[in-house]
């Protein structure tokens, strides 16, 4: 089957690279790099890019659960108007792709994701961005169930360190759940050679 392809480029935004910022994640500019690439090689092709970020009003009431999941609030992040919801400095901006504003990890939730897709009759989806675990796990999760194929570029992707695990650590267990069921892992050079 032809594949007619989207690049879903998921929350590349500052507050992945402040180095105040909790969320920093290490070797981001290596990552930054990689997405990229990707994106070059969506333009070079004029295949359609999609920029996803992530934003909550600053009093959380579009939020949901996002900050009290366990059921006592957290401090809300990704708010309007901050530093940390623009886009990472040196991310590639395509001009005339298209743009989606997100509350959940999952940028099909409530957004018009799914209707821009089936609107230029796409049936493959790339994902690359931040973060791994939630925001392009989930993605990619649900971009399968909605009959997507779906490439998933690890080194395209990055999270920050948890206490007890590292990045490589935390995309190794993503990929090994993702591949037996999601979406294809891929590495940036793996997807660029193979094209």
């Amino acid at each position: 089957m032809i594949k007619n392809s989207a690049l879903l480029v998921i929350d590349a935004q500052k507050i992945y690279s402040l180095k105040h910022s909790k969320l920093k994640v290490e070797n981001v500019e290596i990552i930054v790099k990689n997405i990229n690439k990707i994106i070059k090689y969506f333009e070079n092709k004029s295949m359609p890019i999609i920029y996803i970020r992530h934003m909550h009003n600053s009093n959380g009431s579009d939020a949901g659960r996002m900050y009290d999941f366990t059921g006592e609030m957290e401090e809300i992040g990704f708010i309007k108007g901050s530093a940390e919801i623009e886009y990472i400095n040196d991310l590639i901006k395509v001009k005339d792709s298209y743009e989606i504003i997100k509350n959940r990890y999952n940028a099909f939730f409530k957004t018009k994701l799914a209707n821009i897709l089936n609107r230029l009759n796409i049936n493959h989806v790339v994902i690359i961005g931040f973060m791994t675990t939630f925001c392009c796990e989930s993605t990619a999760r649900d971009a399968h169930d909605r009959d997507y194929y779906v490439d998933f570029i690890i080194d395209a992707t990055g999270t920050p360190d948890l206490e007890r695990l590292n990045q490589d650590q935390i995309k190794f267990a993503s990929t090994q759940t993702l591949s037996v069921g999601y979406a294809n892992i891929l590495k940036t050079e793996e997807f660029l050679n193979n094209r």
